[in-house]
């Protein structure tokens, strides 16, 4: 029996037997003004504690040692990766390690600029990483580190705008990105982007400004009825070929796809049909959701439409694990970012959405067995440890599973950002 007390109380701990040396790699991203991924910081754990209880510099061997594992171009996809570093890390040569012209290393706030830190960070700068100066309050004895900065990171939540500004003037004009952290909405964003800062870390992008009354857009209806004609078992194809060449986007985007090294097509497709016949049904109805997915995400930041691919393919991989419907799941985990894509509520876009009554109540917030892989990759996206392992141990999950699932749809999901875009 499935505690569900347990799946909604996700402040609760997790006991020591999920730590079985299970390891957790989470990636947030950084964006620029125009909605573009700059890099990703790269957040780990070793077990299910997320309150550190030891030796930092303990836990930062741990976090390099995730790195060298995990790999960072898997999950930077060869973008900058932004790392947390102590004071040994790198007067030690530890980070070392990692690729320089991949790496960001991000000092903490709590390291003091020492004559041996400032002489490794100089030769760490000579070999080619970057250094970030993370949740950055300004005092005279910082400015050695300032000199050598690349990045300067302010936490939105901890610095107001006052403070902000006078950060600003002491900082005059050194030559150094400003990164806006725990940016959660799109007000949060303006005026980070009005007080000068050109880099953003956080979820706004997920949580855009709903327009007041706005109903589903008309394609956004015709997408969703061929959604519901690649969901039944036998596929009226004449039908569905009639809706997707009704638009013409659609229709350049999906024969795009299919032509694309992915499917290794022997000649050029150049109708619906002859996709369907050249990489067979099941292919299509993934090459089809994906195109779809792709137009309801225009004008919209690709990041959201690349966390909605690793959401599908995580949902649709880990289905197993629950004996849950995969193609059910993988759209369940493709849509749930629909209201950022759209700017339309949930509960507007819940009702038209081609998927069993259980299915839409997953996608409107319920906490059910249907929904826990969804809720699951949501908190790996916000390295929330405790709620992961919450929902693990609610539903009897097992974690070193759900961490390869998540690992091969950050990768698959770059794979379709390149023939998505």
């Amino acid at each position: 029996m499935v505690s569900r007390a347990l799946a909604a109380d996700h402040a609760e701990a997790a006991p020591p037997e999920l730590a079985g040396g299970v390891r957790f790699v989470a990636r947030q991203p950084i964006l620029d003004s125009r909605g573009r991924v700059h890099g990703y910081e790269l957040l780990f754990r070793s077990g299910p504690e997320t309150v550190f209880r030891g030796d930092g510099n303990a836990a930062t061997r741990t976090m390099l040692d995730n790195t060298v594992i995990f790999g960072l171009e898997k999950f930077t996809a060869g973008l900058p990766a932004f790392v947390n570093c102590t004071e040994d890390s790198l007067t030690d040569e530890l980070v070392q390690v990692l690729p320089a012209s991949m790496t960001v290393l991000e000092i903490l706030e709590t390291v003091e600029p020492t004559p041996r830190l400032m002489d490794a960070l100089v030769k760490l700068k000579s070999d080619g990483f970057r250094i970030a100066l993370d949740d950055f309050v300004w005092k005279p004895k910082l400015e050695p580190l300032v000199e050598l900065a690349d990045y300067i990171k302010v936490d939105f939540t901890l610095m107001d705008a006052a403070a902000r500004a006078s950060l600003r003037r002491q900082l005059g004009r050194t030559p150094v990105a400003m990164v806006a952290e725990k940016v959660e909405t799109q007000d949060e964003y303006k005026q980070a982007c009005a007080e000068g800062f050109t880099l953003f870390q956080g979820y706004y992008f997920c949580r855009p400004m709903l327009l007041k009354g706005r109903k589903v857009p008309a394609n956004a209806v015709s997408y969703m009825e061929i959604l519901k004609l690649l969901r039944d078992e036998i596929i009226d194809w004449h039908k569905l070929s009639q809706q997707v060449k009704r638009d013409a986007s659609l229709t350049y985007r999906l024969l795009r796809m299919v032509n694309s090294p992915a499917y290794a097509v022997r000649q050029e497709v150049t109708s619906i049909e002859a996709a369907l016949v050249m990489v067979g049904e099941a292919a299509f109805r993934r090459v089809a959701t994906l195109a779809i997915a792709s137009e309801l995400n225009v004008n919209q930041p690709p990041e959201i439409l690349r966390m909605a691919f690793v959401r599908g393919r995580f949902c649709e991989l880990a289905a197993g694990l629950c004996a849950l419907d995969a193609r059910e799941q993988y759209l369940l985990g493709l849509f749930s970012l629909l209201p950022a894509m759209l700017r339309v509520s949930m509960s507007e876009l819940a009702p038209a959405m081609p998927l069993r009554e259980k299915i839409r109540e997953a996608m409107l917030g319920g906490v059910m067995c249907e929904s826990c892989l969804l809720h699951w990759v949501e908190s790996c996206e916000r390295a929330d440890w405790v709620r992961c392992d919450a929902i693990a141990l609610s539903y009897g999950l097992n974690q070193d599973e759900l961490m390869k699932w998540f690992e091969e749809s950050v990768v698959w999901a770059e794979s379709a950002m390149r023939i998505a875009i």
